[in-house]
């Protein structure tokens, strides 16, 4: 069963001291989640896989940089998967390459953003922040974070600016912090 974020801080903050079984325990609270994330990205299993472990060394490595204050530490966790998992696309080296027709099969990976936020319960409090948001900075976090578009990705897609969209990005996020704490 995930955690909530102030669970997570505290077994942070115990990893940071050296506590094995707390890395243990957010592991097994959180790894369901993140793998979502990675294979949402990576669109394979395996290499979603082998970034939430990378990820969790990461978590092991750099527990005590983590900061309360810049934000929450689920979206900490989330952020070390996704840069994973995008840093991994980017690296291609453990990807197969695939012809035309395989490739359509995947289908409109964009789309996958809109879903994602549908299936958000009503009651959650991220649905809640996200619909505050004007809806070009939502859909362009949701595509950052749900699908793993780089900002040139996400600029082709709303068709706007690169920089138009990193100031959506960044002033979305920040916004979310805000309405999440």
């Amino acid at each position: 069963m995930p955690a909530d974020d102030e669970t997570c801080a505290t077994l942070i903050g115990r990893i940071a001291n050296g506590d094995r079984a707390s890395l243990g325990e957010l592991f097994s609270s959180e790894a369901g989640r993140l793998l979502a994330v990675a294979r949402r990205i990576l669109r394979r299993t395996d290499l979603a896989e082998e970034a939430v472990q990378e990820a969790f060394v990461s978590v092991w490595k750099r527990a005590s940089s983590y900061d309360r204050a810049k934000g929450g530490a689920r979206v900490w966790l989330t952020t070390i998967v996704r840069n994973r998992a995008i840093n991994m696309l980017r690296d291609g080296a453990r990807l197969d390459f695939v012809d035309h027709a395989e490739l359509e099969a995947f289908g409109d990976r964009s789309g996958d953003a809109e879903a994602a936020y549908a299936a958000l319960p009503d009651k959650e409090a991220l649905k809640h922040c996200l619909e505050q948001l004007e809806p070009a900075r939502r859909r362009s976090i949701l595509l950052a974070y749900v699908v793993g578009f780089t900002h040139g990705e996400i600029a082709a897609e709303l068709k706007a600016p690169v920089g138009t969209v990193k100031a959506w990005i960044r002033r979305g996020t920040i916004a979310l912090q805000e309405c999440l704490s």
